[in-house]
């Protein structure tokens, strides 16, 4: 690739992850962060697009808030029971993310239930770990969030042990409360990926039937009440140059709540960290402290979690690598088919 035009994309994938605005000619406002006209600029994301890099540019919403019920899930699955109950698993709406990793703990998902469900979080699972045949499984929900927001550091410029100041933590996110009918309608709509034409923000106020204006002040809304995280890309990370990801797990006090937030707060401060979150522990499962970080190998993972061990002073800690994807989609707020999932599984 042209060293030139490697580094306009980079710059631009840059901008792309941290916030697309709501305005009339986004595209335009983009490009003109990069030295780029607005054609330009739509003819190298939709480029990025064709080559897999941008996976979507959405919203990303913050599932709690929204009055979801959301959860990582560990499971020890035998290996010949693992197709058929990664089939199960996967045929949850709610599950987003679903890996093979290297631990006893093997199988590793997320899950999100919709605040009308009747089996709710608990009992979801709970039906999942009976029809995956899983030997045990775990509920590790988020008890403390310090850092969330994947922004892959495609300029090349960070190193192991740079600091940055979480963008998304615990203190941004609102209290759960009934969205109306007209703000569940904005989630359906900005969830979706924007089509990548030069006024995309017109179309969503149109569909609302509202003016733009409306449109933009109730974006604004969800993004200062934390319902949004942002409205950005998110990449493939693997076509974006970050081949390795690891799950750092960590052994922090249990007894002593504020030593265990002060290095959750630690943790969070390192730019590679992606997500860093407090989750229960259990007499099989001691870690209670969570990191993701992602890199261009597993050494860079391993450099960036030495750093944190460094920092933290936790000698007890594993990272858990992913050995295979089985499912990575954007949760679907919303929609009928959780609960005609939820209807089904619990008739049979």
């Amino acid at each position: 690739m042209n060293t030139a035009t490697d580094a306009t994309d980079a710059a631009l994938l840059g901008v792309l992850q941290e916030s697309v605005p709501f305005t009339q000619n986004p595209f335009s406002d983009l490009g003109e962060r990069c030295g780029l006209s607005e054609g330009e600029t739509l003819a190298r994301v939709q480029a990025l697009k064709e080559g897999k890099v941008i996976r979507q540019i959405s919203a990303i919403f913050d599932t709690r808030s929204l009055g979801y019920a959301s959860s990582l899930v560990a499971a020890k699955i035998a290996p010949e029971k693992l197709e058929a109950a990664v089939a199960v698993i996967n045929s949850h709406p709610g599950v987003s993310h679903n890996y093979l990793r290297n631990h006893e703990f093997n199988l590793w998902y997320t899950i999100a239930v919709p605040p009308i469900s009747k089996l709710g979080l608990e009992g979801t699972v709970d039906l999942l770990h009976k029809l995956s045949g899983a030997e045990t499984t775990r509920l590790l929900p988020t008890l403390r969030l310090f850092k969330i927001g994947v922004r892959f550091d495609v300029e090349g410029s960070a190193k192991p042990g740079d600091q940055s100041a979480p963008a998304y933590t615990e203190a941004n996110r609102s209290k759960a409360r009934p969205l109306t009918a007209k703000e569940i309608e904005f989630v359906r709509l900005m969830q979706r990926d924007i089509p990548l034409v030069a006024q995309p923000f017109l179309a969503v106020a149109e569909e609302l039937g509202i003016s733009f204006e409306e449109a933009a002040a109730m974006h604004h809304d969800f993004l200062t009440t934390g319902r949004m995280r942002r409205f950005a890309a998110v990449l493939h990370h693997r076509k974006a140059g970050f081949g390795a990801n690891a799950m750092g797990v960590w052994a922090g006090p249990q007894d002593d709540p504020e030593a265990l937030r002060k290095l959750g707060e630690t943790m969070a401060g390192f730019r590679a960290v992606s997500h860093a979150y407090q989750r229960p522990s259990y007499p099989d499962w001691p870690y209670n402290l969570f990191t993701m970080v992602h890199g261009k190998s597993e050494e860079e993972c391993e450099q960036t979690l030495a750093a944190i061990a460094g920092a933290t002073g936790i000698t007890d800690r594993h990272a858990l690598y992913s050995t295979k994807e089985f499912k990575k989609v954007r949760v679907r707020y919303f929609t009928d088919e959780e609960m005609k999932w939820e209807s089904v599984h619990t008739q049979a």
